[in-house]
């Protein structure tokens, strides 16, 4: 897809399924200059529907019809439990089309050959795509040519950064780490709060001072220095900070972490498996 400044025609999409990750891709392909009138959102619920339209001003349809052959790329943004279902009542009606699913789980084999296609594209967005700061992974079947691949990753980098990988198994790790990710740090926002509490805050000034003060270390970070760089920067000897992270560490935090991260990957190829069958 081409920058919001080009005149050349952005291609016509349809999404399957209007949820909130549908929503947040919507959102930011309207922002890149995507104009509402190339994009058909199928979605049986009628309020739903009728938000997409009023809100977006995109095409929507009650079930998939005619409209969808003309879709340059479709997106498949239904659970994965019924994506079957879901293609099965739009297959008449596909044109040969690039599909990008972003439904969890379902393998690049599985989804080809549910789609008779081998240009399918798989993708592991998170939920601050939400807030158009998403982090989203991607696989290509053999058949995604390199235009392809172009377009696919121009409509997902509309919710913010994407990237490929080269195999299921790399984007169940993606899964592991940036798909799960939000809720380890809204459970780290959730512990930290309750600690500021503990030490005398009221909510709303606790939730305030975690807040900025993750969002300002976050910050710091992005200027690239190393993580255990800025941890020891801040860790004066025998200081508060030194203190703190000594009941962290004895705790055994760090090690809960990575132990974390490989149950959230072990449980991704265990539905991968399940799916697939």
């Amino acid at each position: 897809m081409s920058s919001p400044s080009s005149t050349q025609s952005r291609p016509t999409l349809a999404f399957i399924g209007g949820g909130q990750m549908a929503s947040a891709m919507i959102a930011g392909l309207l922002r890149a200059g995507q104009h509402g009138s190339s994009i058909l959102v199928i979605e049986p619920t009628p309020d739903r529907r009728d938000h997409l339209a009023q809100t977006f001003e995109v095409r929507t349809a009650a079930r998939a019809d005619a409209q969808l052959a003309a879709a340059e790329l479709v997106v498949w943004a239904v659970k994965p439990q019924v994506l079957r279902q879901a293609l099965e009542e739009a297959r008449m009606h596909l044109g040969t089309t690039l599909h990008v699913s972003i439904a969890a789980g379902l393998p690049l084999k599985t989804l080809s050959q549910w789609l008779q296609s081998q240009r399918v594209v798989r993708a592991m967005p998170n939920t601050a795509a939400l807030v158009g700061a998403g982090v989203t992974g991607m696989v290509a079947a053999e058949g995604v040519s390199e235009a392809d691949r172009q377009l696919a990753a121009a409509v997902l980098a509309a919710t913010g950064h994407c990237f490929w990988v080269e195999s299921d198994e790399r984007l169940d790790a993606v899964t592991a780490v940036s798909g799960s990710g939000p809720a380890y740090v809204f459970h780290f926002l959730e512990a930290f709060q309750a600690a500021a509490e503990a030490v005398g805050f009221d909510p709303a000034t606790a939730r305030e001072l975690v807040l900025r003060t993750a969002a300002g270390a976050v910050e710091q970070a992005g200027l690239g220095e190393p993580f255990g760089d800025l941890r020891s920067r801040v860790t004066s000897r025998r200081g508060t900070t030194e203190a703190a992270l000594a009941v962290l560490d004895a705790r055994g935090t760090p090690r809960a972490i990575v132990d974390a991260v490989h149950a959230a990957y072990a449980r991704a190829g265990e539905l991968s498996r399940a799916l697939s069958e």
